[in-house]
């Protein structure tokens, strides 16, 4: 299994990550703003801090927590990073605590 099932709940163990990982789910609903195309490249750090009202560094640190538990995948582009959801990783989740319960 690549997803560490303790790892990914102690990531979305904290409402405002996993409020985060709930609006990339519909990056085009959550982030009207942004130009680029949100669910092929994903959602600039930039426009998620601005949307959650946190400041840069938590929500920096907030994204490297989903990275760090494989929820979340970022790519750069120019001075820019963009994340978007790990869709195969956390089908691979869902299905192992169904295991589990």
């Amino acid at each position: 299994m690549s997803i560490d099932i303790h790892e990914a709940l102690k990531a979305l163990d904290n409402p405002a990550r996993l409020a985060i990982l709930a609006k990339l789910k519909d990056p085009r609903k959550h982030y009207p703003e942004q130009e680029v195309d949100p669910e092929k490249v994903g959602v600039c750090v930039s426009i998620i801090q601005e949307s959650a009202g946190l400041s840069q560094s938590t929500i920096s640190q907030y994204l490297t927590v989903l990275q760090r538990a494989k929820l979340v995948t970022s790519q750069r582009i120019g001075p820019w990073t963009y994340y978007k959801r790990h869709e195969g990783n956390i089908e691979e989740l869902l299905k192992s605590l169904q295991k589990l319960i």
